[in-house]
């Protein structure tokens, strides 16, 4: 199950996708850059595929999804948990969408199909983190209605970075309410 969308063709990305999926992180490095301060490695897509969560992470599955174009090439790819932490809290862990098709209005498509079929499966919250200073993302993500609820420090790839952990209710719930099922989000750096 995955989210339907006019103009796109949706799949759960598996071992099979790899190539596809490697292909396209090099052909569109900027949020490796800029996250991690060097290009994709030649094992970020078999990483992304098969990674699990840290222990102590409790999550009902994870779902690796590619949004193919009418030519059935990847245009975007999205990495989202389900029941991550507590029952109905969804954490986007990553959301790229192909460089050519920025300023498009593609990403705000794609993250709306995600919004209501994660709504429809059982989300009452949406999480994620964006590093502090991608103000391209910050804004990006801001403008969806997600609100910070922390930051946090993270080490990825050659950079540590400050990560602002951001919700969106789906189902009309406070930020009160959203901590009392994550409370890890209260603290800040």
């Amino acid at each position: 199950m995955h989210p339907e969308l006019p103009g796109f063709r949706t799949v759960e990305l598996t071992p099979k996708h790899e190539r596809a999926l490697q292909r396209f992180f090099e052909a569109n490095p900027e949020y490796f850059l800029a996250v991690n301060g060097e290009p994709p490695g030649p094992d970020a897509a078999r990483e992304e595929i098969h990674s699990g969560l840290p222990p102590g992470f409790s999550h009902t599955k994870i779902w690796p999804v590619g949004f193919m174009d009418q030519a059935d090439a990847m245009v975007a790819m999205a990495n989202v948990v389900s029941d991550f932490l507590a029952a109905g809290v969804w954490h986007i862990g990553l959301f790229i969408v192909a460089t050519e098709r920025h300023g498009s209005g593609d990403a705000q498509a794609l993250y709306r199909g995600l919004e209501a079929w994660a709504r429809s499966n059982g989300a009452a919250w949406l999480r994620l983190g964006v590093v502090q200073g991608n103000a391209r993302a910050e804004r990006f993500w801001e403008r969806l209605g997600f609100i910070e609820t922390r930051t946090r420090l993270v080490d990825m790839g050659q950079r540590t970075n400050t990560v602002r952990v951001m919700i969106k209710p789906l189902a009309g719930g406070t930020l009160e309410q959203y901590l009392s099922l994550v409370e890890r989000d209260r603290l800040s750096v």
